[in-house]
């Protein structure tokens, strides 16, 4: 399981990167602390499938984009 986190990590980054937006700017759509979305990129903690909706259409791209 943990690795399935960190890929998801890995990806979220590199979609974010794409898209241009920081940490920070994610942050701020979502309503959540910037925090929150370093520790999804490290694998630090482990989103739902609902964070994982929200995430995907906060970037405009599918979920399965970011598993």
């Amino acid at each position: 399981m943990k690795n399935e986190v960190l890929q998801f990590g890995k990806k979220l980054r590199e979609v974010r990167l794409k898209k241009k937006l920081s940490q920070g700017d994610l942050a701020r759509i979502l309503g959540v602390h910037r925090s929150y979305i370093s520790g999804l990129e490290r694998g630090r903690r482990n989103p739902s499938l609902v964070t994982i909706q929200k995430i995907a259409q906060a970037l405009k791209v599918n979920p399965k984009d970011l598993i």
